[in-house]
């Protein structure tokens, strides 16, 4: 019954949401920045609106020491570089492409929105690894956030550890899983491998269940016998999943090296520290014999039905447009 009600609940903001966004004007806004002399650039803005062009002053706050006068920005030795913020996206629904290019004909394309109304440039001329130092922090904090709030992929590493209980096993199937991904991650983002996005999330939320379903299981099976081997097959598309992810967010064409290595380490790093709370509050209520059959089965019913909602709704996108 109370499976029932949450099913019914997140089926009615299924529903609500495309209703509440049509409510809402929808804009958008075009951002070009091109460098003609070192550390300038000509701006040109363009909004897809005349309300918008009218109430909005300046496109963006640069970052100090670039200075702006009317259609040109000065931005010194140092160039362009740090963090383009934009305070007047914030409670709008306007999609900002900001579209960047150096004298060398390297070029930044982003889309921003209000829920991240800031932009992250390295075209700084900085040396070394101060160059690189800004890139390595963003990307790796950019990796740790997306497993920590991707719910899918958290479902799935959760998932695996309840499945497979004793440690030499589960760091071989953690470590299956890490190698998967990160393989399918850096060949999508690369441009390497090309699939669809949408059959893609299908076959993720279709993984959560299968695994739910095999904790659930207590009978022999592929899974239990070499859980690795099903770790890494389904790591191949949570690795799409992770490319889509930084895809959306962009590379830096200058450092896509350093930016697709961080962005896999944050997200290996987030996985352990899931892996690692799961692991001692495990231990902890083993500990204080607390533990109960009914605390795994329900956390598992919850992830698994949660799962088949998201199949269900992603195979309508696909099937039913």
């Amino acid at each position: 019954m109370i499976r029932a009600r949450w099913a019914w609940v997140l089926v009615l903001l299924g529903l609500a949401a495309p209703r509440w966004a049509l409510a809402h004007p929808l804009d958008t806004a075009s951002l070009f920045l091109s460098e003609g002399e070192p550390g300038h650039f000509r701006v040109r803005f363009q909004a897809g609106s005349a309300a918008l062009s009218r109430e909005l002053r300046e496109p963006a706050v640069f970052p100090e020491p670039c200075r702006l006068e009317g259609s040109d920005l000065d931005c010194g030795p140092a160039g362009l570089a740090g963090n383009l913020e934009f305070p007047w996206l914030e409670g709008s629904l306007t999609r900002l492409m900001v579209d960047i290019e150096w004298r060398d004909q390297s070029r930044m394309l982003r889309v921003v929105t209000a829920s991240s109304p800031r932009l992250a440039v390295y075209g700084g001329s900085a040396p070394g690894l101060r160059s690189l130092l800004p890139v390595l922090t963003d990307y790796t904090a950019l990796g740790v956030e997306h497993i920590l709030t991707g719910f899918d992929h958290l479902f799935f590493v959760i998932a695996l550890t309840l499945l497979v209980r004793r440690r030499g096993p589960l760091l071989a199937t953690i470590t299956a899983f890490t190698l998967a991904h990160s393989l399918t991650l850096a060949a999508t983002a690369l441009g390497a491998l090309e699939l669809p996005a949408e059959p893609v999330e299908v076959m993720i939320a279709a993984s959560i269940v299968l695994v739910c379903a095999e904790c659930l299981n207590p009978a022999d099976s592929l899974t239990r016998r070499a859980p690795w081997l099903v770790a890494f097959a389904f790591g191949l598309l949570h690795g799409m999943g992770f490319a889509s992810a930084l895809l959306e967010i962009g590379l830096p064409e200058r450092h896509l090296p350093s930016a697709l290595f961080s962005f896999n380490l944050g997200v290996e790093l987030g996985q352990l520290a899931v892996i690692a709370a799961a692991l001692a509050l495990r231990a902890v209520i083993q500990r204080l014999r607390w533990q109960r059959a009914w605390m795994t089965r329900s956390l598992v019913y919850a992830m698994g039905t949660t799962a088949a909602f998201w199949a269900i709704e992603r195979s309508w996108g696909v099937f039913g447009s």
